[in-house]
């Protein structure tokens, strides 16, 4: 049986948090940011965590 590769793209975008969460950046912070306030760019900022559903889904592409 063949090793079970770790899906590259999921392996870039998420982490896993020390009680298991997955942690992700949030969209929308690489370009066209002259038109957005500073209030909401500094929100951008912090990380934030994936949805329950969402999160088994990456987790079964992490080989959780």
């Amino acid at each position: 049986m063949p090793k079970v590769k770790t899906h590259s793209g999921a392996k870039k975008r998420f982490s896993v948090t020390g009680s298991g969460k997955i942690k992700r950046r949030r969209s929308g912070k690489s370009h066209i940011l002259t038109k957005m306030s500073k209030k909401r760019k500094l929100r951008l900022r912090h990380a934030g965590l994936c949805a329950p559903g969402d999160a088994k889904r990456v987790k079964k592409m992490l080989n959780i």
